[in-house]
């Protein structure tokens, strides 16, 4: 759901003068001219998408000066730090000025545009937005016209080109766009571009209503660059390999804002005693039962997160949380945060109730899930409300690992890759088994080392006999 813009009353002269004339024989106090005056002219803010956001970047302004607003429109698109979230506006009006541009930071609070309520207010909210020195906002600063490059318009107005160019073909109107006067596309995508040297104006994008994404930007870009990797390779016939294309060695790159918020929660999780525990599961039987429901949409991640939520009904301490370092808290719910890399960082999407939703539609809410995680669309209490996490690097052939603990949770689990692996038998026999290594590691403060062995062991007992997993 979109998030309301919070806007505040800024009395427009206009407003004052048309209000210094009352009808005769009313008579009203100084305090209660002030109370009736109503504003014209209002401050759209940076708003707070999540509980640990202290600051914001504008994507895009879905809407352009002078357009009119009507109440629950989005206006402006604003990249929080896990996605990016349109923001709406519960004022009719029309958006004055902006005063925070694209790819521009404000702090939380802190105004980004104004808002007018007729036409005749826009000149004086612009006046206004021009002399103001209180905005937070720090945009990034446009890099300098070199030659053979050409800047990319993130403006209304149109920019002359200096440089000679090959003769494109673009559309009039561009499918990322608003009527043809900007180019929407996420961050990541505009940084890609400028690293791999891709006109924005010429990629059509496939994201949400013709969003740009990294995706198209990478499959702009591989023509150039399978041309020039293939004079590379005639020209250095074997020689030194080449570095990754978008990468340039010796430059300092700024975080991005979920870099950013992920570097904080980490240095935060340092505060915390920690300690781990590892355990050795037999995977055979979970395995088999994959291949079956596999066909019905199955995933192995649902199997995975739906095991461990089995686990954590029996030991709820594992599943509790502690934030004050005086007391901890047993949480009523059982939420199954599960660690997705995406583009420009890391995020861990979150199955509610795990223990209570069946595995099929589990499976299809991991799926949904995780396309909007990679959308950049995921809204905050999908992702912060995890109270365990799964880290699976399984899936890459990594056989064990240990993660670093999310900051307000107890727990997180390190899953490795099921691997056949020679074991002894009970009757003195070498055998083979499928069994991955998983290692948890807990807040010591309320998680003790006979807790984790404890669930541990109830956790290998349910994988290694799933048949309550697809009740």
């Amino acid at each position: 759901m979109a998030h309301l813009l919070n806007t505040s009353f800024i009395p427009s002269s206009q407003t004052l003068r048309r209000n210094r004339n009352f009808p005769a024989g009313v008579g009203i106090s100084g305090r209660r001219s002030r109370a009736q005056v109503q504003a014209k002219i209002r401050e759209i803010f940076m708003p707070a998408l999540s509980s640990t956001m202290t600051e914001g970047k504008i994507v895009s302004w879905v809407k352009s000066e002078g357009d009119k607003l009507s109440k629950g429109e989005s206006v402006v698109v604003v990249e929080s730090d896990k996605a990016d979230m349109d923001v709406e506006t519960f004022y009719d009006g029309y958006l004055a000025a902006i005063m925070v541009e694209e790819g521009g930071v404000a702090n939380v609070g802190s105004a980004i545009a104004l808002l007018a309520e007729t036409e005749s207010e826009i000149a004086e909210a612009k006046a206004k937005a021009n002399s103001s020195s209180s905005s937070a906002a720090t945009p990034s600063p446009a890099p300098e016209p070199q030659p053979g490059k050409i800047a990319e318009n993130v403006g209304s107005a149109p920019v002359t080109q200096t440089v000679k160019t090959p003769p494109v073909a673009v559309a009039s109107t561009h499918p990322a766009s608003e009527e043809g006067r900007r180019i929407v596309a996420s961050p990541y995508a505009k940084k890609l571009a400028k690293e791999l040297k891709v006109d924005l104006a010429r990629v059509v994008g496939s994201g949400p209503l013709g969003r740009i994404v990294a995706k198209d930007v990478e499959a702009a870009a591989s023509s150039a660059v399978e041309a020039a990797a293939t004079a590379t390779v005639s020209a250095a016939a074997g020689g030194a390999a080449t570095v990754a294309p978008g990468i340039e060695l010796g430059t300092v790159v700024p975080f991005t804002t979920m870099q950013g918020a992920v570097s904080r929660n980490m240095v935060e999780s340092l505060s915390v005693p920690t300690f781990r525990v590892g355990y050795t599961i037999t995977t055979d039987a979970l395995d088999a039962l994959y291949k079956k429901v596999k066909s019905k949409g199955v995933t192995m991640t649902a199997l995975l997160a739906k095991a461990t939520a089995l686990a954590l009904v029996k030991h709820p301490v594992v599943n509790s949380s502690c934030r004050d370092g005086q007391s901890f808290t047993y949480n009523s719910s059982i939420n199954i945060a599960v660690a997705v890399a995406i583009d420009g960082g890391l995020i861990t999407p979150v199955l509610q109730d795990a223990d209570k939703v069946d595995i099929y539609s589990l499976s299809r809410k991991w799926k949904e899930l995780v396309d909007k995680a990679r959308a950049k669309q995921l809204q905050p209490h999908e992702y912060n409300t995890g109270t365990f996490t799964l880290s699976n690097l399984g899936m890459f052939g990594v056989d064990r690992f240990d993660a670093i603990l999310p900051p307000g949770t107890g727990a997180i689990m390190a899953v490795g890759a099921s691997q056949p692996t020679a074991v002894g038998t009970k009757d003195g026999r070498i055998g083979m088994k499928n069994q991955m290594q998983v290692n948890v590691t807990a807040d010591h403060r309320v998680i003790y080392g006979a807790d984790l062995a404890a669930f541990l062991k109830t956790l290998a007992s349910i994988v290694e006999d799933p048949k309550d997993l697809t009740f």
